[in-house]
């Protein structure tokens, strides 16, 4: 008897500023035992801002998949990258852009972690705060206990259940800053596989989102006033990084990413001079510096690494809205290549606006 099998194809839309999470279920003949047994699909591009109505058709190409934790059996969810109609890569496609960068660059091991912050919504409103009324200032949230200080936790614990259930490479969570707001961890892993496991990671959190009535939002600065913003601070190391003697190399990798800094702003997430402020642990947008232990710097030098001599940094400046291929790019391009410049991906720069002579 034929194993039918539901894979749950997923992509990023042409929504701009910042892309958003697309999927449909396609049924096909299992086992599903590698890549080669997923077919490409086609879907409507002028639905989802990424073709024009007289010519709509788009390709979705399968590049990795895990279990499905949601509907469990053999079924799996797909990341896909998106094609034209011809097969070339669509303009929306930053993955195909890392995939790349990656192997020109592969001798140098880049590995990645990500911190993904998210704020929990239910009806417009953060959850767990009075009415369109505020709770106590911040200070009493930060990997809180009790329900009078962390809102949210039965969808963060079905959430760390299913990634783990899938084998993604998920580290930690924990309750943020600002109340209704949490973290997940990526990685460590190789560029391709932490990006993909992230956007993975934050569509189980939207799907279960569905069941509880809550929806996830990645706005950099969520509430104004004083509250955190959400951030997706970027861990990077090379190899050489991480042999004996690597905090000299992690220190010139901090000399270059200071002078592109504006140029990695650009595709660092929309709305993140709402949160780059200089407060709530920051370093201003306007500014770059770098020092360790320091969380309120653009890059921050961890203690164990400043400790053994050796390790990795950690990018403070991504918002949480951010797309981690480009981001990936970012870093790679300016640690292990010449330097980053958006317009060469064909990269809109302007989300932020900086002015030439701040760094």
């Amino acid at each position: 008897m034929t194993n039918k099998i539901m894979a749950e194809y997923i992509w990023m839309d042409g929504k701009k500023p910042t892309a958003k999470l697309r999927s449909k279920t396609k049924i096909i003949n299992g086992p599903i035992q590698s890549l080669a047994d997923l077919p490409l699909w086609g879907f409507d591009g002028s639905s989802t801002e990424q073709a024009e109505g007289h010519f709509s058709d788009c390709i979705l190409k399968p590049v990795y998949y895990i279990p499905d934790p949601i509907r469990g059996e053999s079924n799996v969810l797909v990341m896909c990258e998106v094609l034209n109609a011809d097969s070339a890569p669509h303009k929306t496609n930053t993955r195909i852009k890392l995939a790349e960068l990656y192997e020109k660059h592969k001798q140098e091991e880049p590995i990645f972690g990500f911190e993904q912050e998210y704020t929990l919504y239910h009806k417009n409103w953060p959850v767990g705060w009075p009415p369109q009324g505020f709770p106590h200032p911040q200070g009493r949230y930060y990997c809180g206990v009790g329900c009078d200080e962390v809102y949210g936790r039965k969808l963060v614990e079905a959430h760390l259940k299913d990634c783990l259930k899938a084998g993604m490479s998920i580290s930690g969570i924990n309750a943020e800053v600002m109340p209704a707001q949490w973290e997940f961890q990526v990685g460590p892993l190789n560029p391709l596989e932490c990006c993909d496991q992230l956007w993975l990671a934050r569509w189980i959190l939207y799907r279960h989102g569905e069941d509880f009535e809550m929806y996830a939002k990645l706005d950099p600065k969520p509430m104004p006033g004083d509250w955190n913003g959400a951030g997706g601070h970027t861990n990077f190391s090379t190899k050489s990084m991480r042999e004996e003697g690597g905090i000299k190399v992690i220190l010139e990798a901090c000399e270059k990413l200071g002078k592109f800094h504006n140029q990695h702003i650009q595709v660092y997430g929309a709305d993140n001079d709402k949160r780059l402020t200089g407060k709530h642990e920051t370093c201003s947008i306007y500014d770059f510096r770098y020092g360790v232990s320091d969380r309120g710097a653009s890059i921050r030098i961890p203690m164990e690494t400043n400790n053994k001599g050796k390790g990795y940094l950690e990018d403070r400046r991504p918002a949480a809205n951010f797309d981690p291929y480009q981001i990936s790019v970012a870093l790679i391009d300016t640690i292990c290549g010449n330097g980053f410049n958006p317009v060469k991906y064909g990269w809109p720069n302007d989300v932020i606006k900086m002015p030439e002579n701040k760094v």
